[in-house]
């Protein structure tokens, strides 16, 4: 086998392990959604088994072992991954770095989630936890796109810069959405764009951003008075405005920049994630919370992440020189190429 259908391979396998991310990213919000955070109190078994048991709590207890069944496939996966990649180090175009650190990931997210069960849901916890699934979403869908091949044009090279402060903004913004739900205090607010009735309640915002707490305390419903809670959900809307706009404005700007096509797609997509998450929060408080829109927030949170991923790797491209850059023969080809799973 030629080293590029290899590599056509690998990235396909890394698209379905991107996939299984995202499953496992939504699979953990629903866990935690439907208080089955400690359905098994041991791990990696349930009640000393693989599989949960009738005499236990099973309806929580089989949501959370579902869980653990799909981050373990997914962990094989990436094991697999790594293999293939050691495997095929020399051939040319063949990741290896990336899959290393996304092995070592894993393996962290592995100790994560058994402490989020030891650990009785500790905030810190749980919201590493989050940005350890996402983080691996990241990386996979990262590996499954297939480099476009030219030259960028100084309007967007420009745009480098600003797609990295729109990543670290989502990661700060996806994190305090963690530590908002892991506090459960997403309930503290339940009217918009007023909070308890209030432009600026009163909220303790000394209590509510301690990250550690001592040993042995259960959190489940959580542990903080009303005021934490709520100084916890208004940073979060405040956050939420402030990403928002900076991924918008990333998302348009791309959009009137790009030369290529696949570049302003997912500028505009960016702006409609961001749009779609925005919508998705506010109709969560007009609800008052539905298990089903709640869990959408965080394939939402997926979905920027994947967004803003194919954008800066739209933003670095293989180099136009070299012996491959004659495989585009068609005029403006290279200036149009595409981001796509291999």
């Amino acid at each position: 086998m030629d080293s590029q259908r290899r590599l056509v391979l690998f990235r396909r396998l890394s698209l379905a392990g991107a996939a299984l991310a995202a499953t496992v990213v939504v699979l953990g919000a629903w866990v935690r959604l439907t208080d089955a955070g400690l359905g098994c109190p041991d791990w990696p078994g349930c009640y000393g088994h693989l599989y949960p048991q009738a005499d236990h709590n099973f309806s929580k207890a089989i949501h959370e072992m579902i869980h653990r069944y799909f981050a373990s496939t997914l962990g094989a996966i990436i094991v697999g991954l790594l293999a293939w990649a050691l495997w095929n180090r020399k051939a040319s175009g063949q990741p290896l770095k990336a899959v290393a650190l996304l092995f070592v990931l894993v393996c962290l997210q592995g100790a994560l989630g058994a402490l989020t069960v030891t650990l009785l849901l500790k905030p810190l916890i749980v919201t590493a936890h989050l940005l350890g699934g996402l983080s691996t979403l990241g990386i996979l869908w990262w590996l499954s796109l297939t480099p476009e091949r030219r030259e960028l044009s100084s309007r967007e090279a420009a745009l480098r810069k600003f797609a990295l402060l729109g990543l670290v903004a989502l990661a700060l913004q996806i994190a305090l959405g963690g530590w908002t739900s892991s506090n459960y205090a997403a309930v503290a607010c339940p009217d918009l764009p007023t909070c308890q009735q209030s432009w600026w309640p009163h909220m303790d915002f000394r209590d509510a951003f301690v990250l550690w707490r001592g040993l042995d305390i259960d959190y489940t419903g959580g542990v903080l008075a009303n005021p934490a809670r709520i100084a916890i959900h208004v940073t979060h809307r405040i956050g939420a405005l402030t990403v928002g706009l900076i991924l918008i404005t990333l998302g348009a700007t791309t959009f009137a920049r790009a030369q290529g096509r696949a570049l302003k797609v997912v500028g505009g997509l960016l702006v409609c994630a961001v749009l779609l998450q925005i919508g998705i929060g506010v109709s969560m408080v007009h609800f008052g919370m539905p298990l089903v829109l709640a869990t959408m927030h965080n394939a939402g949170a997926a979905l920027l992440v994947v967004c803003t991923v194919a954008l800066l790797r739209l933003l670095w491209p293989e180099p136009a020189a070299g012996p491959e850059a004659t495989v585009t023969a068609r005029p403006g080809a290279a200036a149009a190429g595409s981001v796509r799973p291999a």
